[in-house]
């Protein structure tokens, strides 16, 4: 029977299969504790973070900065404005009571969650702030374009045409200091002395005239649903040449009734036989007044419309 010897590995062996061992039991252990905890890239700046050039690719244009989605429209569940905090972030003006009828400057701060203001920025839609001044009954429109100072100050000019309690949104994307995108919108009351006497809300209509432009839409929103919104502008002499205003051929603005929730909605990059083509997904039933900016002439006009969402 022939003799049988024992092998015994030497230490360089032991040793390299040691090493190969433990890296197999890191990469295992790596992948399993990634799975375990949904690692995702890009990380957060305090809300979900954003692609860096923030676009909207067609039929997914809306802005609801409220909401955590945000850069979906199909997405969007809530209206954003509604907070002056959100995400770790508050809206802070430094006065809130403006003179009826009289120029004024309007100044606010983006504070973080340490109360420092922010100062990063992205350029979304060719600005880095966007703001929306309107009445609470839904009259005075006015979309803004404030500048910052070095230490975070945004100021604009402002007139409140009216007496009584107006809104304003500042729409904006904020940039971490990890370079993640954050986009939100923060909303704060303005107050403007006097007796406010509110105007009821016009007739749901699908035309208006302004400027000496007829502008009609086709379209009928659907809660919870997303459906296009097709604008039609003529001028009173012909048809009107629309220019790209803030880098589209419209901006649609849609304030909910009664707690006045926000929608900005932005058209598919390309206009569709002259028209501009809006998805605009409404978060509920109810009333909604329309705000449809354009540039003709290298002037701005804005067209308004009461919606009606059943």
């Amino acid at each position: 029977m022939p003799e049988q010897t024992a092998v015994t590995p030497d230490r360089s062996t032991v040793r390299l299969a040691l090493v190969v061992g433990g890296l197999v039991l890191a990469v295992l252990l790596g992948f399993g504790l990634g799975r375990m905890n949904g690692t995702t890239t890009g990380g957060s700046g305090g809300a979900a973070a954003l692609t860096a050039d923030h676009t909207h690719p067609p039929g997914t244009g809306a802005h609801d900065h409220g909401s955590v989605a945000g850069a979906d429209q199909g997405a969007a569940a809530e209206p954003g404005g509604l907070s002056v905090s959100s995400g770790g972030y508050t809206l802070v003006p430094l006065a809130t009571e403006f003179p009826v009828g009289r120029p004024g400057q309007l100044r606010f701060q983006v504070r973080d969650v340490q109360r420092r203001p922010v100062t990063r920025f992205a350029v979304v839609h060719d600005k880095p702030m966007h703001l929306i001044v309107v009445r609470r009954d839904l009259t005075g429109y006015q979309h803004l374009h404030p500048t910052m100072s070095p230490d975070g100050t945004w100021a604009v000019p402002m007139t409140l045409a009216q007496p009584g309690a107006w809104r304003a949104y500042a729409d904006f994307t904020v940039v971490a200091d990890n370079g993640a995108q954050s986009a939100l919108t923060l909303g704060v009351d303005l107050v403007a002395p006097g007796r406010y006497e509110p105007r009821p809300l016009p007739a749901a209509a699908t035309s208006t005239t302004v400027d000496g432009f007829t502008v009609g839409y086709q379209g009928s929103p659907q809660a919870g649903v997303t459906v296009p919104l097709t604008f039609r502008i003529d001028g009173a002499a012909g048809g009107a040449v629309l220019q790209r205003y803030l880098g589209a051929y419209g901006h649609l603005v849609a304030l909910r009734e009664g707690d006045l929730g926000y929608l900005h909605v932005h058209p598919e990059p390309e206009l569709a036989d002259g028209q501009v083509k809006f998805w605009l997904t409404t978060p509920g039933s109810g009333r909604y007044r329309l705000y449809l900016d354009f540039q003709v002439a290298n002037e701005v006009h804005t067209a308004e419309f009461t919606l009606t969402v059943p």
